[in-house]
């Protein structure tokens, strides 16, 4: 490298570095100060954040002073990315009415978009008033004390299918999914993320129950996102879901999507070996493996420890766990 590129090289490094010191620590604007608290998703040092940051970077840099611009950049980029902070937003931007042979509901459309983050991804729910209402009903059950100042929209005895009703409770609905979302013992609820992604999840199991492997995998495809953003603090309980695609996947005949989601769910229980789907999922990896030509032996040798640790038991496949979950 000439002296012209590597003080190139050495300014946006520097530059780098200040963007993320500053990042770190600049002040909230008052409007992000209005806005419901948001989780952080890496920790916040207690002493001379700055200097530690300054220090980390260093220590980091060392080890990898062959990397070139490019790579550096898409270091840093991460770097950022890790420490930026994560929040979900809702909105409600428009509603159908439907109408059935004795019924007639509004479903109103959720968006779900995640902030903070380099992630442009959206998920996308409709939910009807006695939705709402049962999720509503269901938290006063459990979370009485943080409820007490949450209102709910009320039903009127006419007038529910008018265009100013419907406007009021979109916007109110907005504001009550926001509120929600802002009390951590709420957001992290079974309740809570039960109402946002129950009803596809049953959908997409009863496709998979019925052979229809591709409908099925598109439902899970779309709702694995909102649930990973839903569940940081509990990956583990995204295994399930995991693990219907991975088998949707090897049903399609996809054994290199299969092993790929395989890989994610075996991420997640790597300290959960007695986890219900551990060995299922062990077992059907290897399978992978070996018909994709990869490392088998591993995964074999951990199968085997296992087992030489516990008591033979029944063992149900991947297949016979997956067809169980979402059973009414």
């Amino acid at each position: 490298m000439d002296q012209d590129s590597h003080c190139t090289a050495e300014g946006e490094l520097l530059e780098a570095v200040s963007s993320i010191t500053t990042f770190s620590t600049t002040s909230p604007s008052d409007e992000e100060q209005s806005q419901p608290k948001a989780e952080i998703s890496c920790q916040v040092r207690k002493e001379n954040p700055e200097k530690n940051d300054l220090q980390d970077s260093n220590a980091s840099l060392s080890p990898n002073s062959s990397m070139t611009t490019k790579e550096l950049q898409e270091y840093w980029r991460n770097e950022k990315r890790q420490c930026r902070q994560v929040k979900l937003l809702f909105e409600i931007p428009s509603t159908r009415i439907v109408e059935h042979h004795l019924s007639k509901y509004v479903m109103y459309k959720i968006i779900i978009l995640q902030t903070g983050s380099f992630d442009s991804n959206k998920s996308v729910v409709e939910r009807r008033y006695s939705d709402f209402e049962k999720l509503h009903r269901n938290l006063l059950e459990e979370f009485s004390e943080e409820m007490e100042d949450v209102t709910f929209p009320k039903k009127t005895l006419t007038g529910n299918f008018t265009e100013e009703i419907i406007n009021e409770r979109k916007l109110a609905f907005k504001d009550y999914l926001r509120l929600l979302y802002s009390m951590k013992y709420i957001r992290r609820s079974k309740k809570f993320i039960d109402f946002l992604t129950r009803p596809e999840l049953q959908e997409a199991y009863g496709c998979l129950r019925g052979g229809q492997y591709t409908k099925a995998l598109e439902i899970l495809l779309e709702v694995i996102g909102l649930q990973e953003r839903l569940t940081r603090g509990n990956p583990v309980s995204v295994v399930p879901t995991l693990c219907a695609i991975v088998v949707c996947y090897k049903d399609l005949e996809n054994p290199a999507s299969a092993f790929e989601y395989g890989e994610k769910a075996l991420s997640r229980l790597r300290v959960h070996t007695s986890h219900r789907y551990y060995i299922p999922l062990l077992e059907t990896m290897i399978t992978l493996a070996y018909e994709l030509g990869k490392d088998f032996l591993s995964l074999q040798e951990k199968l085997e420890e296992w087992k030489a640790k516990k008591d033979p038991i029944r063992v149900f496949t991947l297949k016979e766990l997956a067809v169980r979950e979402y059973v009414q």
